[in-house]
């Protein structure tokens, strides 16, 4: 018999309304935009002007402020292609590694005499030595400067230098396992440093991704221009040393005259309040290296200062021992260490319970200061945003024909079934445009051509169930047993032909970018949602209308 128990009945409409309720934000895309702006300010400042006390009660706090972000192509903006220069890293690294190697060398003064820097190809750093009969003690005394190298992706555990001699002089490079993973470190940090510079300025939903091996594609919707969001990315984020004064649970703790209030990255773990002036700033800083402790191998992160900062650094450290410090990044403290030992050296190390991607993460946001290499914009472009409304209604008027198109074929073809099928399209949209919502998915015009598409693909499975019913009508007992083997019998092949299609779908989103993803999301989505309406929302309708008008024949 044809029956559908009231619980899975529940849970259908369930679904469905909660699919419907994300959507529905959309409807009135420019209050909820202004609510949510409005709410992020007052969270971050803790101040509430009139005007955003006004755009949150334009929208009540009870319902679900989701909303599907709309892409350059559609909202405008600015599009940016830019290379970075890592072989520029090689060579600070080099010159940063000049004066370890340097004491290193002195320290065997007995065996290879006076030594010099001599000049060499960009990312190689020669000494000449006077005895060449101490080259192969150089060459050793320079390798214990080597350490294992930190990385995510290959070469981890392999020495960081590469040391050779010949004659009289020793040639220190990186090795092409640091070489990689100094690449990987750079172009963290480049993508860092954007994407902080582009938060700042309160744009919504940048695409800042990496391309290729050197290569950052930054795409800002709502800026006004190519060449403004190059002086946006150009600004030099700000990064300082503080005393810790104490700890504080929310934002209106007392100060003290010069003394601040800074709030972690994570959350979770408060407030600080500080010291206004900084012991060492950023300027002082001249390196940052994930690493391992050599006593007990766990993850830490390194870093040194320059000769300036290394002076104040340790006299500061010196008076404190067992206090805490703060490393302050763009008004956010990134953490706070406990003072162990005298750091008299300019260098130091961050310890901690660090996995290797977190002391990684942690040495690119310390580094982060400024961009480790040269940036060249290879392609940069400006989208206007009577371009992006171009591009929005032409989306719509596609949409709307080809949903019109689709509706007209069911009914004229399939009658009141035909009608159930156009119900649960409806409802698919909506429940499209949910998902979106609720993943905080970003819109572009690929994407729209990807919804396109699933409306004209999600009347597949229900022409499968229909001619299914129709040939089961032949030779059933009554139409229930029809339509319930109607049913049974074409979810098979709508589990095949939709499952093919979703895993072109996962392809194209893995092995793509840009486009290519934004079309692929919106048809996996559309995909999900077209099988859960073909296969449960018209038969919720077919069974709902069935029991109340109990038909002796259908027609389909």
């Amino acid at each position: 018999m044809l029956q559908m128990s009231l619980s899975n009945r529940l849970v259908i409409m369930f679904v469905v309304l909660m699919g419907l309720s994300f959507a529905m934000p959309n409807f009135f895309y420019g209050t909820v935009e202004l609510h949510n702006d409005a709410v992020a300010e007052v969270e971050r400042t803790g101040i509430e002007t009139e005007e955003q006390t006004a755009a949150i009660a334009a929208w009540p706090s009870y319902l679900p402020a989701t909303l599907v972000n709309l892409g350059l192509d559609l909202r405008g903006g600015a599009h940016l292609l830019a290379e970075v220069r890592v072989e520029d890293v090689y060579v600070q690294r080099m010159d940063s590694l000049w004066p370890g190697v340097r004491d290193a060398l002195r320290e065997a003064r007995d065996t290879v005499g006076p030594i010099r820097r001599i000049d060499a190809e960009p990312g190689l750093l020669q000494v000449r030595i006077s005895q060449p009969e101490g080259l192969a003690a150089a060459v050793a005394a320079v390798r214990v400067l080597a350490q294992p190298v930190a990385s995510l992706t290959g070469g981890f555990g392999e020495s960081t230098l590469d040391v050779s001699g010949s004659g009289d002089v020793v040639t220190i490079r990186l090795s092409e396992a640091e070489q990689a993973a100094t690449n990987d470190r750079t172009m963290q940090q480049s993508i860092e440093i954007v994407r902080r510079r582009v938060d700042e300025a309160g744009t919504r939903e940048p695409t800042i991704q990496r391309q290729g091996a050197d290569r950052i594609l930054i795409q800002v919707p709502g800026i006004g221009s190519a060449q403004e969001l190059k002086e946006l990315i150009g600004t030099t984020a700000r990064l300082t040393f503080h005393p810790v004064v104490g700890r504080a649970s929310g934002p209106d703790a007392d100060l003290d005259t010069r003394q601040i209030l800074l709030q972690a990255t994570d959350e979770s773990d408060g407030y600080y309040i500080l010291e206004e002036t900084p012991v060492v700033t950023g300027d002082d800083l001249v390196d940052s290296q994930p690493g391992f402790d050599q006593q007990n191998g766990q993850p830490i992160v390194s870093f040194r200062f320059n000769p300036t900062g290394a002076r104040a650094f340790g006299e500061y450290t010196a008076a404190n021992v067992g206090a805490p410090f703060a490393i302050v990044l763009d008004e956010r403290v990134i953490s706070a260490p406990v003072i162990r030992s005298p750091i008299t050296g300019g260098s130091g190390q961050i310890s901690g319970n660090f996995t290797v991607e977190g002391s990684t993460e942690l040495a690119v946001l310390l580094r982060a200061g400024a961009l480790p290499a040269e940036m060249t914009f290879l392609e940069e472009r400006t989208i206007g945003p009577e371009l992006g409304a171009d591009s929005v209604a032409a989306g719509q008027t596609a949409s709307m024909v080809a949903f019109a198109a689709v509706l007209i074929f069911m009914i004229a073809s399939y009658g009141l079934f035909g009608i159930f099928a156009a119900i649960a399209l409806v409802l698919n949209v909506g429940l499209i445009f949910g998902v979106l919502s609720l993943i905080g998915a970003t819109l572009t015009l690929p994407g729209i051509a990807g919804i396109v598409l699933t409306i004209g693909m999600a009347v597949d499975a229900n022409v499968l169930v229909f001619e299914r019913i129709r040939e089961e009508l032949k030779t059933a007992k009554g139409p229930a047993r029809a339509i319930e083997l109607g049913y049974k019998r074409a979810l098979s092949a709508i589990i095949d032909a939709n499952f093919t299609t979703f895993i072109i779908a996962t392809i194209l989103f893995v092995l793509g970018s840009g486009p290519v993803r934004g079309f692929s999301v919106t048809l996996g989505i559309g995909i999900v949602t077209s099988v859960f309406t073909a296969i449960f929302v018209t038969r919720l309708l077919i069974v709902t209308w069935f029991d109340w008008r109990r038909p002796k024949t259908i027609e389909v």
